[in-house]
């Protein structure tokens, strides 16, 4: 299969692998990745479409668990780089490189946008994702076209999209209603969509977090109904060298909803990563 991904900033520079999350594509980390490549212009920000989601093709005859998307991952960043690299990911993109560290990812270093670090069957959203289950469920028992349909439904989909959202500008709350409209539903099947939500409610960063060796970035919303701050605090304790970065009024989408700050929180820990392995940043060589 081919993996279809987005390049911004500079074509020979240290790559930094981005992942997104659930039922997205590249578009959903598209403002960080533009961002970031003008806050270090010595960096080739990667960014592609999981299998199954967006212009990147389901893989044929694999299931869609965490372990598959494991493996996809580590061979995407073979055929990218032929040295160091970073990654990030977000929502269910830090189940994926989690699993993926677990398995043998030799990233350089490791940011985590929106972690899930607590079972998903659990705390305040445990009902919410129950309603979710049973959505996702229903949909599994109808024929392709109409299950479709229903996971596409325009008005779910923004029902979702308004939980969400915590800004109150009504201008940015358009614009990621927009966002979710456009991009919410280009998954290639209703099949390889309910695996992966399987994959998504089954796993939690915390599981993987004694794999995670290399320097770790979170970055978190204080309003996040997926995972709350004190679990997200106790994913930073079990992880041996983490550091988190909290943004105020913010919840899940980080991403949409705090790009500048996250952009600059990633940029100044790739600049530490950077001066700590030894590795001159492009900016720091021209100065």
């Amino acid at each position: 299969m081919r993996t279809r991904a987005w390049q911004y900033g500079d074509p020979e520079g240290a790559p930094i692998l981005l992942v997104h999350g659930f039922r997205g594509d590249h578009h959903g980390l598209e403002p960080i990745a533009r961002r970031l490549a003008e806050l270090a212009p010595g960096r080739r920000v990667i960014v592609p479409d999981l299998p199954g989601f967006g212009a990147t093709p389901a893989v044929p005859g694999r299931e869609h668990d965490l372990e598959l998307y494991g493996e996809w991952l580590r061979s995407f960043a073979s055929e990218v780089s032929d040295g160091e690299y970073d990654v990030l990911g977000h929502s269910f993109g830090s189940l994926v490189v989690a699993c993926s560290l677990a398995q043998g990812l030799d990233a350089r270093s490791v940011a985590l946008i929106n972690p899930i670090s607590a079972p998903a069957l659990e705390g305040p959203q445990a009902f919410m994702t129950k309603l979710a289950i049973a959505y996702y469920w229903g949909a599994d028992r109808l024929p392709e076209r109409p299950a479709r349909a229903l996971l596409g439904n325009p008005v779910i989909v923004r029902v979702m999209s308004i939980v969400m959202a915590k800004t109150r500008d009504p201008e940015l709350r358009a614009w990621i209603h927009g966002q979710h409209d456009s991009y919410f539903s280009s998954f290639s099947d209703t099949g390889t969509l309910l695996e992966a939500f399987r994959a998504s409610v089954s796993h939690t960063v915390s599981e993987y977090a004694g794999a995670i060796a290399a320097p770790t970035l979170l970055i978190v919303g204080d309003r996040d109904d997926i995972t709350p701050l004190p679990e997200q605090l106790a994913l930073q304790q079990r992880i041996v060298d983490a550091r988190m970065r909290v943004m105020p009024g913010v919840g899940h989408l980080v991403h949409y909803e705090a790009v500048e700050a996250a952009a600059e929180e990633l940029a100044g820990f790739l600049d530490g990563v950077d001066r700590s392995s030894g590795r001159a940043s492009r900016s720091g060589e021209r100065a």
